[in-house]
């Protein structure tokens, strides 16, 4: 009998292992920032290599096939993000609220194009069907559509962390008391002027979001996904089941989670590097001096920067004892000097992890600031967008990075913030620190992702997870009505006391009067 127990309980896990490799998981990445593909894209493969059926919508096809990978490639994208992606530098002397309207009027052409596009048309004509969704939020609300459409349970990916959008979506709570807005740069511990303008900004956000954001993604939602649906609106509320964040607290300021809202931050950093092409690993070999590595990330091009803070970046390398890769995206250089290596793209995870990188020159962003803590590289930062502020803030905070705005660009500047990490050596000492405690995990980042997806999956959408504050109204999820109970009744009475006393005031005869009175 007990034999029999035993393998009808042995053919039940082989089922339900059977179900989760087996499930076919729809994977969209629209944007043409490739930094956030990446992050994506090393979850997808992931998922694959585990057997999962996999098909990713995105710009970015894969160079070689991977077997249970399937690409649906998006090209109307790229004509219409281009000037845009062309001008990103130009942002930098916009102010926070333009640069907000600008983000989320990239969204909307993201959303609208990738939606329009013949191969995902096609995608959502076909009779196709999905276990899970998982979707990149990043101003895309309406591709929340596709979770009804295949009437699959979603998760969420943040390519750079919490936010709004992303909160929202799970019931995270977002006290703006010690939660710094990703525009503003401030830390966990704010004064009372920088609570003030935190509050403000989350304000704002909510104003932007309803006003600019809300009725263009419902109508791309309604004209994109066939049928009677709900509104977009439930479905925010009811879609997602979980959202993973490209975030970890030991890199970040510890703040307040939903059970829903998992951190699996470097989930793309090799564990073990890739060896390097030979002229890279020689290069970097032989640097007896060490090597600096500048780079703007995946979207920003160097070749674009205006000339005279060219000049500045070159004579700052000129001088220098150490070797420079530089992401420079042009045949040549004008003005290179011999010490300084020039590539379109170059393998960042692998060379950060080189010993002989002192120094990591970046914009900022969140892939790049995560890679050089992992590998305990300082950072001198030229923040130029979006949350790159708020890391460069905590790299000056944490003591492993110094801040050169872009506006303040020049010889001197520069020179002084390379001098100054590579001849204090607890810049290195700080960023080493850090990076021991990121590494202090039970699981690598990858590996606790895909726990989370088959886990999402094997729970039918996991809907014992979900926040009761989903369910809320504004009034109702911040008490409101409770407050208004509690302390309502208390004013009234007040109130009517108040005016009580002050008319009875009102008819007593005064002194004047009495004394009057008795005279005659």
């Amino acid at each position: 009998m007990k034999i029999l127990w035993l393998l009808l309980f042995s053919t039940v896990c082989i089922i339900l292992i059977q179900d989760v490799q087996s499930a076919k998981i729809l994977g969209i990445f629209p944007t043409i920032a490739k930094s956030h593909y990446i992050v994506g894209s090393s979850l997808m493969k992931a998922l694959a290599n585990k057997g999962h059926e996999v098909t990713v919508i995105s710009p970015f096809p894969q160079q070689k096939p991977l077997k249970n990978y399937r690409d649906i490639t998006t090209t109307e994208i790229w004509p219409v993000s281009q000037p845009i992606m062309a001008n990103l530098l130009s942002v930098a002397s916009k102010g926070i609220i333009q640069s907000i309207t600008d983000a989320y009027d990239f969204g909307h052409r993201i959303t609208n194009t990738t939606l329009n596009d013949p191969a995902v048309k096609s995608l959502i004509d076909s009779n196709e069907t999905f276990d899970l969704i998982i979707l990149e939020i990043f101003m895309t609300d309406a591709m929340l559509g596709f979770c009804h459409h295949f009437k699959a349970p979603c998760i969420g990916v943040s390519t750079f962390g919490a936010s709004k959008w992303t909160a929202d979506l799970v019931g995270t709570p977002s006290p703006p008391s010690y939660v710094p807005n990703a525009l503003l740069g401030f830390s966990d511990r704010m004064s009372f002027k920088e609570r003030l303008l935190n509050t403000l900004m989350s304000g704002i956000e909510i104003v932007i979001d309803k006003i600019l954001d809300a009725p263009v993604q419902t109508n791309i939602y309604e004209e994109s996904f066939p049928g009677p649906k709900p509104t977009l609106v439930e479905l925010k509320k009811k879609a997602v089941s979980l959202v993973l964040l490209n975030n970890h607290f030991s890199i970040n300021y510890p703040r307040p989670y939903a059970t829903g809202m998992i951190e699996v931050g470097g989930m793309h950093i090799n564990r073990v590097p890739k060896a390097l092409p030979a002229n890279i690993q020689s290069f970097m070999d032989n640097a007896t001096d060490g090597v600096i590595y500048f780079s703007m990330g995946s979207n920003i091009k160097s070749k674009d920067l205006p000339k005279e803070k060219r000049d500045a970046l070159l004579s700052v390398f000129s001088k220098l004892k150490q070797k420079v890769l530089w992401k420079w995206e042009d045949e040549k250089l004008p003005g290179k000097p011999d010490n300084v290596f020039i590539q379109k793209w170059w393998p960042q995870d692998d060379i950060l992890a080189h010993h002989n990188v002192k120094l990591f020159i970046t914009h900022g962003g969140l892939l790049s600031t995560t890679e050089s803590l992992y590998h305990g590289v300082p950072v001198v930062g030229i923040p130029i967008f979006g949350d790159q502020y708020l890391n460069m803030a905590k790299a000056e905070i944490g003591g492993y990075g110094l801040t050169v705005g872009y506006a303040d660009i020049s010889e001197k500047k520069l020179s002084d913030a390379v001098k100054t990490i590579l001849n204090d050596p607890q810049f290195k000492i700080n960023a080493l620190t850090i990076s021991q405690r990121y590494r202090d995990q039970p699981m690598s980042p990858l590996e606790l992702a895909v726990f989370w997806v088959e886990y999402v999956i094997r729970q039918k959408g996991a809907p014992h997870i979900r926040s009761a504050a989903m369910d809320l109204s504004f009034i109702q999820y911040h008490n409101l009505d409770v407050l208004a109970l509690l302390i309502g009744p208390p004013i009234v009475i007040l109130h009517i006391l108040v005016r009580l006393v002050s008319r009875r005031k009102s008819l007593k005869p005064s002194n004047k009067t009495d004394k009057r009175k008795k005279q005659n």
